[in-house]
């Protein structure tokens, strides 16, 4: 397939890339910094401002379907409406370029640990991840309202970490999944190939979707 892969660099696109590449996909990677790129014979890189819709939809246009691994980065103290601004600039700007599939992967602080309450929402959620895990709450009720793209939404498990590529993971919807002594973990690179499965094999059309181990 021809893929879009916004934030190919950062936390979690990068192993989205390694994934995409390693199945033989056609890559084109929109960064900041193209140049930080390894090169990679069916890896394009291409520097797009995706604050921009109109940006987007010329960086997107003519792929089968568009990954964002998108985020304002965890240290800016306007990380909440960036977040939101990059969200929907990205699905207008897919929209444009008339690219029906968009996978959007957000955080788990919106997944649900009880009846009516969130993660995001509880006592323990760490003050320094809050406002970017609201900002992926929002641009998560944002893409709920989209009728016209095929997309899906991925939560990781709570514990994500850097680590090897198991080869398994099981899925969930919109409940922290658990293990055996507390929310389940899953290592990026597991996470990326759950996103690649989905890309491949679409199971949660206009639905959100979480993976771990």
């Amino acid at each position: 397939m021809k893929l879009a892969l916004i934030g190919a660099t950062g936390y979690v696109g990068s192993a989205i890339l390694a994934e995409a590449l390693a199945r033989g996909h056609h890559v084109t990677a929109i960064v900041r910094h193209p140049e930080k790129l390894a090169t990679h014979a069916n890896l394009t890189g291409l520097a797009a401002d995706v604050y921009d819709p109109a940006q987007v939809a010329q960086a997107v246009a003519g792929h089968d379907a568009v990954i964002s691994a998108f985020n304002p980065g965890w240290g800016d103290a306007d990380i909440y409406a960036k977040h939101v601004k990059g969200s929907q600039a990205i699905t207008a700007g897919v929209k444009q370029a008339g690219v029906r599939r968009l996978l959007v992967v957000g955080g788990a602080g919106s997944l649900f640990i009880a009846p009516g309450v969130q993660l995001v929402d509880t006592p323990e959620f760490p003050e320094q991840w809050k406002q970017g895990a609201l900002g992926a709450r929002e641009a998560l009720n944002l893409i709920k309202q989209d009728t016209d793209l095929d997309w899906s939404f991925v939560s990781p498990a709570v514990m994500l970490e850097p680590g090897e590529r198991r080869g398994h993971y099981r899925l969930g919807e919109d409940e922290v999944l658990m293990g055996d002594n507390g929310p389940a973990g899953i290592s990026t690179a597991d996470l990326a190939m759950a996103i690649i499965d989905e890309i491949e094999q679409p199971k949660h059309i206009r639905r959100r979707f979480t993976a771990a181990y």
